[in-house]
């Protein structure tokens, strides 16, 4: 596996415990569990064990397990995001994620996205079986949606993938079906985090792209506006608009102007 650091921040606190993760993830706002090249975001593991290669050892078992909780204990929304990875989501940005998504929907609402084109037949039976029966293990869930087989696998993973990016499923927890692996449990976000996507829906897609701009360029003031349409599949128009408003393109350690500058600015521009 290739790693990057062109996306870490250096965390100044020590991420030890499940409530240090927590408020790692608050003060970034999003983040992977993994670092992923050609991928610039901090990562959970980096801001844990502080170095790379990522191999398997304690840290990595560790946070393996937080990705477990922290989304079942409702702390922080967790679901395979960025290009379909491990990704958290601190409850604060939530909200302008699905905004930005025009995801805000209730647990029924799987026909009208499937009409309206945005899921497939896979991802409808998927929404289904959550909306129906409530949070489901992997096996439970190919189970109650016909997709035992072999083939049927690949699907519900492309269809897990769509769910997940449109924020629509989240990680719930796991359950040891088997003897291998423990599987992953999932529940609709609607009724997961019923108070996040209530929200969204008073958040515009503009205002959620400058909140979630805002953090981004909190950690990188640099970053120019090409480098977040990429990041954040936007338009090279909506990304501009989105780091123009947002006062981390001066960066936050600048001092503010001088309000009599600023009265003279303004003059002249009217």
């Amino acid at each position: 596996m290739k790693f990057s650091r062109e996306g870490e921040i250096r965390w100044p606190r020590k991420v030890r415990t499940a409530a240090d993760a927590v408020r790692f993830i608050d003060a970034v706002g999003y983040c992977l569990l993994f670092p992923v090249q050609n991928l610039p975001l901090p990562s959970l593991y980096y801001a844990l064990a502080r170095r790379y290669p990522l191999t398997w050892d304690t840290y990595t078992e560790k946070i393996w397990h937080w990705k477990d909780d922290l989304g079942r204990q409702r702390r922080a929304f967790y679901a395979k995001y960025f290009k379909g990875r491990g990704t958290f989501i601190s409850l604060a940005l939530l909200p302008h994620f699905i905004a930005m998504r025009d995801s805000a929907a209730s647990p029924g609402d799987h026909e009208r996205f499937y009409a309206g084109g945005r899921i497939s037949h896979g991802a409808r039976a998927i929404w289904q079986a959550l909306e129906q029966h409530g949070p489901l293990a992997t096996l439970e869930l190919r189970h109650a949606c016909k997709m035992d087989s072999k083939a049927g696998n690949v699907r519900f993973k492309r269809a897990m993938l769509e769910l997940q990016c449109l924020l629509q499923v989240v990680h719930f927890g796991a359950e040891q079906e088997t003897a291998a692996w423990a599987s992953g449990r999932f529940e609709l976000t609607a009724r997961a985090f019923p108070r996040q996507v209530l929200r969204a829906r008073e958040i515009a897609p503009e205002t959620a792209r400058a909140v979630i701009a805002k953090k981004y360029l909190h950690w990188h003031p640099e970053v120019l506006p090409v480098r977040l349409a990429r990041l954040f599949r936007w338009t090279e128009a909506e990304a501009a608009a989105a780091s123009a408003i947002t006062p981390a393109r001066r960066g936050y350690n600048s001092p503010p102007r001088n309000p009599k500058t600023q009265e003279r600015s303004s003059r002249r521009v009217t």
